[in-house]
């Protein structure tokens, strides 16, 4: 079996426009050598001639596809020349060329008078060409107007430049061949240098709604990733204005969602800082008394200098300037930009900064999950005070997203002994806050919308992770939930049919576990609820068949002791 012949590897711009310069020298010259068909060689010479104008040299992709076009076109040219050579009467009579074969080659050349013209003019700085060259109306559109905006992003006025984008943004929404044609014709880093430059916010936004419509897979991420947007995306995060940064962290909570890679890039860029700051931007030094107050009465008084000191901390390290301004640039203008930008900030409406702390809270979520680098930098930064304060005060999207960080963080907490004993002690304040919280959520559970009913779901998931037996703070975690009577509210999770239960049934299990012996446990009729349920969720889920069991033993035996003990008591 003959071996395959190696791939053909891509010539340079220079050698497909040298090839094409020879092939057109060749054939204006054809007249002088022609003896027959003078007047139609002289004609195709003129209009090659007219062709052989210098070719463009920055954007490479079209001059590539049209200049392999007219090779084609040059090398029929070139062979109907030489049939008109003089060469004997029997060469001649093999190769008749006929009026018909020259007007073939004629609108040849003239459809590729047409690409070279507007070729040229995606590079004339004075002019926006919008129209379609001839091999692309005759193939595809798309491409055209791809060739055409991608020029007018890397050289095009400002006004050109951010409709451009626009533009991209537009044909890659929802349109998945037209988001390939678009990588393939190296469309990413232009709408990169644009994000970059900052020429203006609308320019910075456009480009970034066009990378987000553009990334919608992990292939196409890692091509981000690859040409080191990552850095690019950070650094605009800390230094643009609200109305960028809210498309930028939607940006990165979608490359973080569909690409575990490009979640360790954002570690390593550290972008978990900018994100608590902007995220935690309207927090105020009031939140020290206000964990304070949910200190219990026997708590000493260590444990609430303690608690004061560290929030004093958080609050010192998310106001200043040298953490909102990281990501400035090292041109000694960092703290007076700063201020431009606080003043820029406190002018902001109240919806538009929402947006913005609902936009970093799903990137932290998204950042989060099973990544347990950005889980020990949430902590590391007192995220977490941030995400309880705001649990606390908030509803809606922006609550949603701040629960869903912590389950993911409290998922690693659970497996991770190191984050575990250093984040979510019992005296740990940021712990206390968030467990605090996540309680009260679970209290609030009667309300009626979907959302709330979300909410209830992954509060029990988080709960669960605190309570599960391989905590190691798993039994006093149990107590503090029964004493908040989470019990009530877990018993009506549990009842219900949908994703909650399974969550809830393991908590409960958990609580029989650590506290079989609790008479919430008892009035709620736990043993009951466990009974039944193992009947219609262990078969679904085997794994949980040991929980289950050893749940409902300590349950049992607890129920087997207390009646033998009223027995004995009885008069």
């Amino acid at each position: 079996m003959a071996a395959a012949a190696p791939p053909e590897e891509e010539k340079s711009v220079q050698e497909e426009v040298s090839l094409l310069i020879l092939l057109a020298q060749q054939v204006i010259k054809s007249p002088q050598e022609a003896e027959s068909s003078k007047l139609d060689c002289a004609e195709l010479a003129r209009q090659i001639d007219r062709l052989s104008s210098a070719a463009p040299s920055l954007y490479d992709r079209p001059v590539r596809r049209i200049a392999a076009d007219i090779t084609k076109t040059l090398d029929r040219a070139l062979s109907l020349a030489r049939k008109c050579r003089h060469g004997g009467l029997l060469r001649h009579l093999f190769s008749i060329t006929t009026t018909a074969d020259f007007r073939k080659v004629s609108k040849l050349l003239d459809s590729s008078i047409g690409d070279m013209r507007w070729l040229l003019s995606l590079f004339d700085s004075d002019e926006t060409n919008l129209s379609l060259p001839p091999i692309a109306a005759s193939n595809d559109p798309i491409l055209a107007w791809v060739w055409s905006y991608i020029p007018t992003i890397l050289m095009g006025n400002l006004k050109d430049r951010v409709d451009a984008a626009n533009e991209l943004a537009s044909l890659a929404k929802d349109n998945d061949r037209n988001k390939k044609i678009i990588v393939e014709e190296d469309g990413i880093l232009p709408l990169l240098k644009l994000l970059k430059e900052g020429a203006s916010p609308e320019a910075q936004i456009a480009a970034a709604n066009a990378l987000y419509n553009i990334g919608t897979d992990q292939e196409r991420v890692r091509m981000i990733v690859d040409v080191t947007g990552l850095p690019i995306i950070v650094r605009v995060l800390g230094e643009a204005q609200t109305r960028v940064q809210i498309p930028i962290a939607n940006l990165m909570a979608r490359m973080a969602e569909l690409d575990p890679f490009a979640r360790g890039i954002f570690v390593i860029e550290n972008v978990t800082r900018p994100l608590i700051s902007l995220l935690s931007m309207d927090l105020v030094l009031p939140l020290v008394l206000d964990v304070a107050k949910q200190l219990p009465g026997k708590d000493s008084i260590n444990s609430i200098v303690q608690l004061n000191r560290e929030i004093a901390r958080t609050q010192r390290y998310l106001n200043s300037p040298a953490h909102s301004s990281s990501f400035s640039s090292s041109d000694g203008s960092s703290r007076g930009g700063h201020h431009k930008k606080e003043k820029e900030r406190e002018a902001e409406t109240p919806e538009l900064k929402l947006k913005l702390q609902v936009s970093c809270a799903e990137a932290l979520w998204k950042l989060s999950k099973g990544s347990i680098s950005t889980s020990r930098r949430i902590t590391e930064t007192k995220g977490l005070l941030c995400l309880a304060k705001i649990i606390e005060k908030e509803i809606g999207d922006l609550q949603f997203n701040c629960l869903m960080t912590v389950m993911e963080i409290t998922m690693f907490a659970e497996c991770n002994t190191e984050l575990r004993r250093a984040d979510f002690k019992t005296n740990s304040p940021a712990a206390k806050a968030v467990f605090d919280q996540l309680l009260r959520v679970i209290q609030e559970g009667n309300n009626p919308t979907l959302q709330i009913a979300s909410i209830r779901s992954i509060a029990a998931i988080a709960l669960g992770k605190f309570a599960c037996p391989d905590n190691f703070n798993s039994s006093q975690h149990s107590k503090a939930i029964i004493d908040f009577e989470g019990v009530p509210a877990l018993r009506a999770v549990v009842g219900a049919n949908d994703q909650a239960r399974v969550h809830g049934l393991k908590l409960l299990c958990y609580l029989a576990l650590s506290a079989s012996n609790s008479k919430a446990l008892e009035q709620a009729r736990a043993l009951n609820a466990l009974e039944g349920a193992a009947r219609s969720v262990v078969p679904q889920n085997p794994d949980l068949r040991e929980l289950f069991a050893t749940a409902i033993n300590n349950l049992t035996l607890h129920r087997t002791g207390a009646h033998f003990h009223r027995q004995s008591i009885a008069p």
